[in-house]
């Protein structure tokens, strides 16, 4: 996902990510193993910044 300028990742759950502002990608967790495909999974995250914009292209990859 892309936070918007300003906006900063301060908080994160069931996942892992990599960056905390800009483009930042989340993984699985060692402990949750894989999604397997036609399946949905969910994370959460919170976000600090003077921005109320919502991050953008949000997009999964992988198989």
């Amino acid at each position: 996902m892309t936070l918007a300028s300003g906006q900063s990742l301060s908080g994160l759950w069931n996942g892992r990510n990599t960056g905390t502002g800009g483009a930042v990608t989340v993984r699985n967790n060692d402990w949750n193993g894989a999604v397997a495909p036609g399946t949905t999974t969910t994370f959460g995250f919170t976000a600090t910044g003077s921005s109320s914009t919502a991050p953008s292209t949000l997009t999964r990859t992988g198989s």
